[in-house]
């Protein structure tokens, strides 16, 4: 396996601490989500990682779209919910992904497609359940996509 690219953060202080990449373009003030009794104004993992998620998971729709010789209606978006989630002790993430690809007639097929390649799908496949909706439906599994 080739390496791409290598991101580097560091943190300190935990989910009320800071991050700042190794570049200084991400420098920033943490904290627990509002809605968990945090501060305002200060962004949390979850946010981070949805925000990833979705641009991550927009660019390999864009790269489907090329591979089948369309082009993405430039209002195409993807919105990812990430929750934090609690078993007992542990706790987990789980992920929402919600397409908008507008005049697309096989936007199922290339939501599949897109979470098939993605580096974020890949990446947390097996370990994080992700809902796959398009215009806020779920997804349509083809016969042949199934297993």
């Amino acid at each position: 396996m080739k390496t791409l690219y290598t991101a580097e953060a560091t943190a300190t202080g935990g989910r009320s601490g800071h991050i700042r990449s190794s570049d200084g373009i991400i420098d920033m003030d943490m904290s627990v989500p509002q809605g968990l009794g945090g501060k305002n104004g200060a962004t949390n993992p979850e946010q981070l990682f949805a925000a990833g998620y979705a641009s991550c998971f927009q660019q390999a729709l864009l790269v489907v779209a090329q591979r089948s010789n369309q082009k993405l209606d430039p209002q195409s978006t993807v919105k990812c919910a990430v929750s934090l989630t609690q078993e007992g002790e542990a706790y987990g993430l789980d992920v929402t992904l919600d397409v908008n690809l507008p005049g697309t007639t096989d936007a199922d097929r290339m939501v599949h497609e897109a979470h098939r390649i993605c580096p974020y799908s890949v990446g947390t496949r097996g370990n994080i359940d992700v809902a796959l909706l398009v215009n806020g439906q779920p997804a349509k599994v083809a016969e042949t996509d199934k297993a």
